[in-house]
């Protein structure tokens, strides 16, 4: 396969630590292409076996490369949640959250660029249940696929927003961590994706480094002082990638991080010319992923963190659960973690308990899209349980369930009719591979099947 890499972002290239110009174009005209996925830990079924074989993506602990990309479409395990296809260099922010922040704290961090959910669901499966996670993602028509993805993810301490940056100001220093995973050139992703290169030009570089700035100036203010700012692209530029590491240090007063690499990895640390900040580089043909920039840094100084007294301003659409309500939700869901439930219109909510003055705080200030798990909604004293809390990790293990094999899952998915030999009458949770992948009503006569339409898959 020819690719024809833009002749200016090789030259620009030439001067950065860690370019080689020869096996950079041999391995963007190799044609060869990586299939990675990480695993859900809090999704753990019988088909680990599967991939035990699997190579492992070294700085992650749940990724691994398949040798082979299936359709994913056609995997109920896919749609239930159990793995996330996710590109391999981008795993390696856990690392950088590992060696930067005390995940066992309850911490209160924000995915600003979130969809399609790739880095949510990798912080999720960082934190402590104690922790809140808010997932934002500015653009509209993309934030569906990622409440999507949260939802499948299957934990109740998220909260997905549809704002823009400037917005996170309304909660100053509310924020332990932030990730900027941010819009960029693309010039990364060549190798995956060769009609990016199309859309590629320094002036396009250009105005990426400018919003690049724009979007970490507009949230700092949201982040404490001594708070962790974890910044990445998927562009090679230097201007998008080390002189933005210079900028957050030089003009917004942060910290630059050293990250600690094991020499195997093939990732290149950089230094910048004007404050010596750390930056990592992922070159295909060094590390076995795709293009891809991070940097970590921190706010001015954690000894000098100032609290502010934020109160929120209630907003009128939610309630408590009154004791009736509960006494119909409660024997839905375990034991395992203490939750608050409230109304929203027609829907039953859950947080974690320990969410309630944060999520008082964000419902106040931000446009939510999705937050906790929703559990359905309660008609006639009886729970109408929504698709989120089938594939949620919060349902508790007696509600029946039935396994079926993989056509009558794919059926399932397909919102098509399906036929089950079965005595259980009421709701029931569908599973495959013990993994629910979603509700039906049993009847006598017949079989109701309670797939979102908008889910459903379409492939034959």
């Amino acid at each position: 396969m020819l690719i024809n890499l833009p002749l200016s972002l090789i030259t620009s290239l030439q001067q950065i630590k860690g370019f080689d110009e020869k096996s950079f174009i041999e391995v963007h005209q190799s044609g060869a292409q990586l299939t990675s996925v990480r695993l859900n830990p809090n999704k753990s079924t019988n088909y680990y076996s599967l991939w035990e074989t699997a190579e492992r993506v070294a700085w992650s602990s749940q990724g691994l490369y398949l040798k082979e990309r299936p359709s994913f479409t056609l995997d109920p395990l896919f749609h239930a949640g159990a793995y996330y296809v996710q590109e391999a260099s981008s795993m390696f922010l856990e690392e950088a959250l590992k060696q930067t922040v005390d995940l066992s704290a309850p911490l209160k961090v924000l995915d600003l660029c979130a969809a399609p959910g790739g880095k949510s669901t990798l912080i999720q499966s960082l934190i402590s249940t104690e922790s809140l996670l808010v997932s934002n993602e500015v653009i509209k028509a993309r934030v569906n696929i990622l409440a999507e993805n949260i939802s499948k993810w299957g934990a109740a301490n998220v909260v997905v927003t549809n704002n823009d940056p400037k917005d996170f100001q309304r909660l100053e220093q509310f924020f332990d961590v932030i990730v900027v995973d941010a819009p960029c050139s693309g010039s990364g992703l060549f190798r995956k994706d060769p009609n990016a290169i199309n859309e590629w030009s320094d002036h396009n570089v250009a105005l990426c480094a400018q919003r690049q700035q724009r979007i970490l100036a507009d949230i700092l203010p949201s982040l404490k002082e001594g708070g962790i700012v974890i910044y990445s692209t998927c562009s090679y530029s230097f201007s998008e990638d080390e002189a933005i590491a210079d900028w957050m240090v030089t003009e917004m007063g942060c910290q630059s991080l050293k990250l600690n690499l094991h020499s195997d990895w093939g990732i290149v640390e950089t230094r910048t010319t004007d404050s010596a900040a750390f930056g990592y580089r992922f070159y295909p043909d060094k590390v076995k992923g795709e293009g891809f920039f991070i940097a970590a840094f921190k706010k001015g100084d954690a000894e000098n963190t100032i609290s502010r007294n934020q109160k929120p301003k209630e907003k009128k659409g939610s309630e408590k659960l009154g004791n009736k309500e509960l006494e119909i939700v409660k024997p839905w869901l375990n034991n395992n973690q203490e939750l608050l439930f409230f109304k929203q219109l027609e829907d039953v909510l859950a947080i974690p308990t320990t969410m309630e003055e944060d999520f008082k705080m964000i419902k106040s200030t931000m446009y939510i899209k999705k937050a906790g798990v929703k559990l359905g909604s309660i008609i006639r004293n009886e729970l109408i349980p929504a698709h989120d809390l089938a594939i949620s990790i919060i349902l508790h293990p007696t509600v029946p369930r039935l396994e079926v094999d993989l056509e009558t899952a794919l059926q399932y998915l397909r919102k098509a009719d399906i036929k089950i030999d079965s005595e259980l009458r009421g709701w029931v949770l569908l599973t495959y591979q013990q993994l629910p992948v979603g509700w039906i009503k049993a009847m006598s006569n017949r079989i109701n099947n309670y797939y979102p339409k908008e889910w459903r898959i379409l492939n034959k």
